[in-house]
């Protein structure tokens, strides 16, 4: 019998963990046979969409807060048991204490949680998290790092560390012609060099360092940020502080990052905390060289000098450096395109990344924990 399977994130909306997924819940559809469904706690959003154009269910909840929590939980309820669904796959802090919660209305299904974030605040998240763990059947995360303050944070001792992957395919099928046309003389002054950023825009992304960064380089540098996020407001300010807007400009929250990533020459992750950064093997798969801040989440996805380069927390002036490195160094900028490539395809695809989903379907399926 076909494995009926409910992946229950927080929102539905563009981002890392809900990009994780959206293909985890196409993979085990296609690849596994199994019934899948998706649900988000708050209010429909893109993913949505996308879902439904390949045949997964997706529902909303509609949650606006914590007062909702009993009509969602209820809501929740009615589905997987109309559904006899025998495996809730949960993310991050909210929608894994709705699982929690859920068990002890519906024990008959195997519950599977994702820890997603090293960010240390808001402490009660990890409180919450502690007591939503306990009764999960597995705990799995794409970094050691996640694992770390998994088990300092929230008491889990068993954790499995599956790495976040990219369809290489999708991501080598739109490399930038435009790179690829002015490979050849991005030294030379005056040639417009775009500097990327996408994700949320949330002050744990640090992207004002960004902004302060491109403040200081040449003028034919042009800052493109994707993405959207309670951190806007500031981000704007810093922009307006520095007198930058003619080269800074916010497009907003994409459905694909190919399209962003194709016309960039750098992405930046300027980051405080990061579990992963998804981000960034995206723009290795396709092709653009990558800077990042030196913690652990991304010490593990960006080898520094190797597949990219990585420069302290904080620092508008080593951002601006390391950016200006690699766009002047051409052979460096080569080196690390090309390792880059090779270690999504080692390390990251879904081919190989998948077995790990596998063991810890299987792993729950036994009763193990």
């Amino acid at each position: 019998m076909a494995r009926r399977i409910l992946l229950l994130n927080t929102d539905l909306e563009i981002g890392g963990t809900p990009t994780v997924v959206r293909e985890l819940a196409w993979r085990l559809q296609e690849w596994e046979g199994a019934h899948v469904e998706v649900v988000g706690l708050a209010k429909e959003g893109p993913l949505r969409e996308q879902l439904w154009a390949r045949g997964v269910k997706c529902t909303a909840l509609g949650a606006r807060g914590a007062r909702d929590f009993p009509r969602t939980l209820w809501r929740l309820w009615r589905l997987v048991r109309q559904e006899k669904i025998d495996t809730v796959v949960s993310f991050l802090m909210h929608a894994n204490t709705m699982a929690a919660a859920l068990r002890f209305l519906y024990p008959r299904a195997r519950y599977i949680q994702s820890i997603q974030t090293t960010q240390p605040w808001p402490r009660w998240h990890w409180i919450m998290q502690r007591w939503a763990a306990k009764s999960a059947d597995a705990v799995m995360g794409p970094s050691a790092a996640v694992a770390d303050v998994a088990k300092r944070w929230a008491g889990v001792s068993q954790f499995a560390v599956i790495p976040n992957a990219v369809n290489i395919k999708e991501f080598a099928e739109n490399q930038s012609s435009r790179r690829q046309e002015k490979a050849g003389d991005a030294e030379k002054p005056g040639r417009l060099i775009r500097i990327g950023f996408i994700g949320r825009l949330d002050r744990v992304k640090r992207v004002p360092d960004l902004v302060q960064a491109v403040g200081r380089m040449e003028p034919w540098v042009q800052l493109e940020i994707h993405g959207e996020g309670p951190d806007r407001g500031r981000i704007e300010a810093e922009i307006q502080r520095l007198g930058i807007w003619e080269r800074a400009r916010l497009h907003g929250a994409i459905a694909r990052p190919q399209e962003a990533l194709a016309e960039m020459d750098v992405l930046v992750l300027p980051s405080e905390a990061e579990g992963f950064g998804l981000v960034l093997i995206e723009a290795m798969a396709a092709g653009v060289p990558v800077v990042a801040t030196d913690v652990p989440g991304i010490r593990e996805v960006v080898r520094n000098e190797i597949t990219g380069l990585l420069v302290p927390v904080n620092s508008p002036g080593a951002l601006a450096a390391a950016i200006t490195r690699v766009m002047g160094e051409a052979g460096l900028r080569e080196r690390l395109v090309a390792a880059g490539k090779d270690e999504v395809r080692r390390r990251f695809s879904w081919e190989g990344v998948w077995k790990g989903y596998v063991r810890v379907l299987d792993m729950s399926s036994r009763g193990e924990r």
